[in-house]
């Protein structure tokens, strides 16, 4: 059993792997040393040792993350195909809704996959009520299925938040490169999603305010009009950036629609954990 042969070939999907166990020349140093110290028999206990104190808290962390991710995919995955599957789409936009929709169902399939072959279970699919009333199927967007304004307006609201959901979750992603990368995707493709609904609605003047990026005054992130989602939008007023406030430089509206801003996790399950997400 030759160690450097196994952290070679470690390396090449994980760069940073002798860093992680130790300084690189503290590791070549001490497995020089390792074969004599440790018995044959007891190596790959030794091996399992080693690697799980290098990759186990972070492997576990980043499980945690990806599952969250899986289970606000759950949601938009279920609120397409629901809006499909009971026709709420007109025949002009189902082409359009068909895209995003896939886009979902995919995220779903890749994050469970992911999740999997890490070692881990991914998470079921949540009891989801669409209409945001905690299992009542009687929440403030009960017509979500029924009326294509409202079903538009819910879904600029999950896609703007998934958008700061993705980006909030970014630095918990930062032991595993190959994962960012992949969350990093999701999350513009997310942003596209977020642009495209927002696009429609103006476009079909259902919000004649709305525009394809979030513009907050000084004292409102939110510019959907809906009051019952301001806390997925809370934090969008912000001017400060970099510890540089930038008020002084243009309108509140330019400087807020410059920026995007990350929601917390806690933050984003307060908000879906007892309306959407059945508690």
């Amino acid at each position: 059993m030759n160690l450097f042969n196994i952290l070679d070939e470690i390396e090449k999907v994980d760069p940073e792997v002798y860093e992680r166990l130790d300084e690189r020349r503290s590791v070549i140093k001490n497995i020089a040393s390792f074969g004599s110290k440790v018995a044959v028999a007891a190596m790959p206990f030794a091996l399992g040792t080693m690697f799980k104190k290098a990759y186990g808290q972070s492997t576990s962390s980043i499980v945690s993350v990806l599952n969250f991710a899986l289970t606000l995919e759950y949601l938009e995955a279920e609120y397409y195909n629901q809006g499909t599957a009971k026709g709420v789409i007109p025949s002009a936009q189902q082409s359009y809704i068909a895209h995003i929709t896939a886009d979902e169902n995919k995220h779903v399939t890749f994050l469970k996959t992911v999740i999997s072959s890490l070692g881990s279970t991914p998470v079921s699919k949540p009891n989801i009520d669409l209409s945001g009333g905690n299992g009542s199927g009687n929440g403030p967007f009960k017509t979500a299925l029924t009326d294509f304004p409202t079903f538009l307006a819910v879904a600029q609201a999950f896609e703007d938040t998934g958008v700061r959901a993705y980006k909030g979750q970014a630095p918990n992603l930062l032991g595993n490169k190959v994962v960012l990368t992949a969350a990093l995707s999701i999350h513009a493709v997310e942003a596209r999603h977020a642009s495209a609904i927002r696009k429609l609605r103006h476009d079909l003047g259902h919000s004649t305010t709305t525009r394809p990026y979030i513009v907050s005054s000084a004292s409102l992130g939110n510019d959907t009009g809906i009051a019952a989602v301001n806390g997925n939008y809370a934090g969008e007023e912000n001017v400060t950036q970099g510890g540089v406030n930038l008020s002084s430089l243009a309108a509140t509206s330019v400087v807020t629609a410059a920026f995007d801003e990350p929601l917390a996790k806690q933050a984003v399950l307060d908000l879906l954990v007892g309306s959407f997400l059945v508690g």
